[in-house]
């Protein structure tokens, strides 16, 4: 039975436009140019792929890890199949939270005539292998070695010192375990900018989602939801803040080569789900902010 947390599953809106424009001499796409731009008065930010880099590549762990498991179940598997189908349902779920994909994964054991394990213990197993990757990353942060802006998406500082230029209010919601992303938000420097409205996935999932934290901030400050400005790279946040009849503006982060261009099957899958523009990265902070207030 569905839960009032549990989070959207992608769907494709059969309105969404074929054509779109860019903004003269930016990488702003505007795909819906009917959209408000005035009077935001709070902005919800996606953490992983939106602002941070440091996870990036997780991709790269989860599925090898996921292929092993289901190999161990299915040994005469093909492993070029158990690897596209991986691929395939890691993808889909992109944008929930962790355990989504986990007991997914349990679900492909069970249907190999195995006994899976409890999702929380394969998201266990993916975390353990993930610090090994990124731990480099986030020992150079702590000591210094590396600076914030090595591992923001570029322009990050950029567009947060804007919005809180203009009295927005700023809330971060992310599918990785809260404490992480407290902690990794801290290590970028973005706890200045959120305070205590930094907000990740709990050890019971359902007890949190990204529209839970929309739904709160709406009603504590009883404002409706087309004072609502969402910045993300995955579709539920998209979603959400659409839903609350606020503006979506999809970050099409390109997390590998972070040259300016967007990721294409992020800016698609986006554009999908209902983003009103598109964003590679925020070089060009100063003109989307114009664009969104009407300037």
């Amino acid at each position: 039975m569905p839960h009032e947390h549990d989070e959207p599953d992608f769907r494709s809106l059969s309105e969404a436009p074929r054509m779109t424009r860019f903004l003269p001499g930016t990488a702003i796409e505007v795909v819906r140019p009917t959209i408000r731009r005035q009077g935001f008065g709070y902005a919800l930010f996606d953490f992983d792929g939106t602002l941070s880099l440091i996870r990036a590549g997780w991709q790269d762990v989860m599925i090898p890890m996921m292929v092993e498991v289901l190999a161990e179940n299915a040994p005469h598997e093909p492993a070029d199949r158990l690897q596209s189908l991986v691929r395939d349902f890691v993808t889909e779920l992109t944008g929930k939270q962790t355990i989504y994909q986990m007991i997914r994964l349990a679900e492909e054991v069970r249907k190999r005539g195995g006994r899976p394990l409890e999702p929380q213990a394969y998201k266990s197993e993916y975390i353990r292998r993930l610090m090994l990757r990124i731990g480099d990353r986030r020992e150079g942060l702590r000591t210094g070695r590396y600076q914030p802006t090595d591992w923001l998406v570029p322009g990050s500082l950029d567009l947060l010192d804007a919005l809180r230029q203009r009295g927005v209010e700023l809330y971060l919601a992310s599918g990785t375990d809260q404490p992480a992303v407290r902690e990794e938000a801290a290590l970028l420097g973005l706890d200045r900018y959120f305070g205590p409205r930094i907000f990740g996935a709990l050890e019971d999932y359902r007890r949190f989602s990204k529209a839970k934290v929309i739904q709160d901030a709406l009603r504590e400050h009883g404002v409706p939801g087309e004072r609502l400005l969402g910045f993300g790279d995955g579709y539920v946040e998209i979603i959400n803040v659409k839903e609350v009849g606020g503006t979506a503006v999809a970050v099409a982060s390109d997390e590998t080569r972070r040259d300016g261009r967007p990721d294409d099957w992020k800016r698609n899958r986006l554009i999908a789900a209902g983003a009103d523009l598109v964003i590679p990265d925020y070089h060009q902070a100063r003109e989307l902010i114009d664009y969104l207030w009407g300037e």
